[in-house]
């Protein structure tokens, strides 16, 4: 009969301890997927920013570019010569 008695608290045991376990793991659980979502916001956050980062760098670049800097000018000629074409053809289809 002590066998058994030894058994179960054995069990007993056995359980608590995974129930405590469980109680951790779950615990873990929810503050993982409260980092996941924080990161989440974050990216997102800085995926924003950098794309407003790329419109600003690349609108000062035009803008340079059409101020004629030496840097640019190659640049500022294609663009002008673009322009130039697409008035050219804007012209064309509104004479036709």
């Amino acid at each position: 009969m002590s066998s058994i008695i030894e058994q179960v608290d054995s069990l007993e045991n056995k359980i608590s301890k995974l129930l405590r376990i469980f109680t951790k793991l779950k615990q873990d659980k929810a503050s993982l997927e409260h980092e996941v979502k924080t990161l989440k916001e974050q990216h997102s956050r800085f995926s924003s920013e950098i794309s407003e980062l790329t419109t600003t760098c690349n609108s000062l670049k035009l803008a340079n570019s059409m101020l004629g800097s030496d840097q640019y000018k190659r640049d500022t000629k294609l663009k002008i010569n673009a322009l130039v074409r697409e008035i050219d053809q804007c012209i064309t289809h509104l004479s036709e």
